[in-house]
């Protein structure tokens, strides 16, 4: 990788959710020194070495294949040894970097991700420089789906997902036997001795595959069931409440009203059943 190349593109107004308004890639030899960018950022290393440095890690050293992430209006510096490295890179914004976030798939203390699968990698940030160059707003769209995807991709990796199928599959199996017994009641210690771990292991590797922890995961199953059984059935309020596990109505009626927006008698009104 010898010639620089660079796309810059100004998001669609109703690209909300997520945008690339930027994608390269070069055989870089320069260091990057006290930047601050408007928009996010993620840098591929295919090959070579270096260093990063932010405020909130610290000089790291770095070698690929990897990527990082960088932030909005952070300061950060990274150069690559004497060699120079080769690297692809996207900008990109939008609300969905919030979820991202929040749900720490990319997380501004822990940037660098080792990729044990370049090719992937390497494979969606092609795509999305080629949709790019398309320049047409289903060109934008599909580079922001593979935006997505690059997440995607290197939060697996970098929690080892690839390479532990069967532990996932054993906490996927966990998280079925939750859903199972969410309108009854959870003791979380019990829970967690059953499946042969800790509570606090529990809720940990619970969130991480949910995004939620146990009793909050439990709670979102009994409201889907309440609103389903308020579409599709005649039963009172209270009778509902019992079903999903929460004997007192009010009480039902209050969290329904703070996660949805309604109350449960609203909500069956606005999906009368057929």
């Amino acid at each position: 990788m010898r010639d620089a190349e660079a796309i810059y593109r100004t998001p669609l107004s109703a690209a909300g959710g997520l945008a690339v308004t930027g994608s390269g890639r070069q055989h870089a030899r320069r260091a990057v020194t006290d930047r601050k960018l408007p928009s996010f950022a993620v840098v591929l290393v295919e090959r070579g070495q270096g260093w990063l440095e932010t405020a909130a890690t610290g000089r790291m050293s770095l070698t690929g294949p990897a990527l990082f992430w960088l932030f909005p209006n952070r300061v950060h510096s990274y150069a690559p040894d004497e060699g120079g490295w080769d690297e692809r890179w996207a900008l990109f914004e939008g609300s969905f970097t919030r979820d991202f976030v929040r749900l720490r798939i990319i997380a501004e203390r822990h940037p660098v991700v080792a990729l044990h699968h370049l090719d992937e990698v390497v494979r969606l940030f092609g795509k999305l420089h080629a949709d790019l160059l398309d320049d047409t707003n289903l060109g934008q769209a599909s580079a922001a789906l593979m935006l997505h995807r690059i997440v995607v991709s290197a939060a697996r990796q970098a929690s080892g997902a690839a390479d532990r199928r069967q532990e996932r599959r054993d906490m996927a199996d966990i998280v079925e036997t939750l859903r199972r017994r969410a309108m009854q009641p959870l003791d979380l210690a019990a829970f967690a001795g059953e499946q042969g771990m800790s509570p606090a292991t529990l809720r940990r590797r619970f969130t991480l595959e949910t995004g939620l922890p146990p009793k909050a995961f439990q709670l979102r199953a009994r409201m889907d069931h309440a609103k389903q059984l308020l579409a599709t059935t005649d039963e009172k309020i209270e009778t509902i409440a019992a079903m999903i596990g929460l004997d007192d109505p009010f009480y039902f009626s209050r969290v329904f009203h703070e996660r949805e927006g309604c109350s449960p008698r609203e909500f069956r009104a606005r999906y009368p059943r057929v």
